[in-house]
């Protein structure tokens, strides 16, 4: 038997030594984690955020003079509140104006029908247009019909949301809304109305983004109230053909430049580092943006400040993106990920709140499968806040769902949508649905979140995707 080395003695003095060491840092950072969420669930600072971006700025879609507001007083909000870095990122953006939209049954039973124009409509001919309504259950319903059933009539496509607390019936449904236009152009209609993808039965219309192709012609595109989908399905049911008459007018002004803002608390040994919280700044125009997304703009802009006001800040650089112009097709998170190629491999982690303001249930991740359980334990604290361990398939969520496949690490906070697609793109999309308590739930969160992920030593990488 060799006898043991000196090499061997201090190396188990080292191990003997780091143990303690390790529990005595790991016991450091779970007190800090208490102080937060109780700093946390104590404050009312995310709500005053939203509610100042709500008052002070109200509806912002991107490439708008109110956009522009908007990015002025993120700038300013985050440099009042003391972040170390706060700067803006240019990011080019169609231009868009809603106009006015209006329809009405012509025949056989003539009433008006609520609708709402969609993001990125042309208008109809200046004097409206008329025609006879074909129905299909979906998308593809109508992707598989003939085009003589088509042809020269308004496609109504009748999908209803299902309401799910994870949001997941949205997925279901939206392809209506992005992709119906070109489908119905393609056989030849003259315009394409979409049940609203909502869980609501409120009397208001849900905008959203859609899509044209370059070889197929641009028809108008709209979404019917929940309510008047019952309502012109009803009338089809019937056995009669029905003459609908739909005026809009919308328009397209070319482009323009708005702005990422981005603020940073710069961490204290790894400051090149770097946990990302995302929000988007944007909105839709016709509620105040409440819910989408001003709620997540308050979260993840008042964890960071709680973590930047600690007596010690954590290892790595907190960094809390607004992105811009995420309604209309994520074009702000495309130019952060463009304009930061080549830090992506400074970037630890990353989140984005976007699913309004209910409580977060449970917490998924997208790392290292060896560093999985690790993780977990590190993200142990968030059972104090009722936030389950989910599973290792995280996307993100918006933006943010674009860092995986540049191998940077995401995590998902997910919050309780059981309601959010019953306002989400309406005009009731307003502060009074945002519940103070369950947003302030959030910011312990996203706090506890960031903070451990900002202390973590454990390697995340590589994704699971790219192993």
């Amino acid at each position: 038997m060799k006898k043991p080395t000196l090499l061997f003695f201090s190396t188990l003095l080292l191990s003997n030594l780091l143990v303690p060491l390790v529990a005595a840092t790991e016991h450091t950072n779970q007190a800090v984690v208490s102080e937060l969420q109780n700093n946390a669930l104590k404050s009312d600072l995310a709500y005053k955020i939203a509610e100042s971006l709500t008052v002070e700025v109200g509806p912002r879609l991107a490439g708008s003079a109110e956009n522009a507001l908007a990015v002025d007083w993120a700038e300013a909000k985050l440099k009042s509140l003391g972040f170390d870095k706060v700067y803006r990122e240019p990011v080019v953006v169609p231009v868009w104006q809603r106009g006015e939209a209006s329809a009405s049954v012509v025949a056989p039973f003539p009433q008006k029908l609520v609708i709402s124009a969609l993001g990125g409509s042309v208008a109809t001919p200046p004097a409206g247009l008329q025609a006879k309504v074909v129905r299909f259950d979906t998308l593809a319903a109508l992707t598989a019909a003939d085009a003589a059933q088509v042809k020269d009539k308004i496609v109504f496509i009748d999908q209803k949301t299902e309401r799910h607390q994870d949001g997941s019936g949205y997925g279901k449904s939206v392809g209506g809304r992005v992709n119906g236009a070109v489908a119905a152009a393609r056989k030849g209609a003259v315009a394409v109305l979409i049940r609203s993808i909502g869980t609501d039965h409120d009397r208001m219309a849900h905008t959203g983004l859609m899509h044209y192709q370059e070889d197929v012609p641009r028809i108008p595109a709209a979404a019917l109230t929940n309510p008047d989908a019952n309502q012109l399905d009803a009338m089809l049911r019937r056995g009669q053909e029905v003459t609908l008459s739909l005026n809009m007018s919308p328009k397209s002004l070319g482009d323009t430049t708005t702005y990422n803002v981005i603020g940073e608390f710069t961490g204290s040994s790894k400051p090149d580092e770097i946990v990302l919280l995302g929000a988007h700044l944007d909105s839709w125009d016709e509620g105040t943006g409440a819910i989408d997304d001003a709620a997540g703009v308050a979260i993840v802009t008042a964890a960071a400040k709680m973590i930047g006001d600690l007596p010690q800040r954590p290892a790595r650089t907190i960094r809390v993106v607004l992105f811009a112009a995420e309604e209309i097709g994520l074009l702000g998170g495309k130019a952060y990920v463009a304009q930061h190629a080549n830090e992506m491999a400074k970037h630890y982690i990353a989140a984005e709140s976007d699913f309004g303001a209910g409580r977060i249930y449970r917490a998924d991740v997208c790392v290292n499968e060896t560093a999985l359980s690790a993780v977990w334990q590190h993200l142990s604290g968030l059972a104090a806040l009722n936030v389950a361990q989910g599973n290792n398939g995280a996307r993100g969520g918006s933006e943010v769902s674009l860092l995986p496949t540049e191998g940077v690490p995401v995590a998902s906070l997910r919050q309780d949508g059981s309601d959010y697609f019953d306002y989400h793109h309406t005009p009731n999309d307003t502060l009074d649905k945002i519940d103070p308590a369950a947003l302030a739930q959030n910011v312990a969160v996203y706090a506890t979140f960031a903070y451990q992920m900002a202390q973590s030593t454990l390697q995340l990488r590589p994704l699971p995707q790219a192993q």
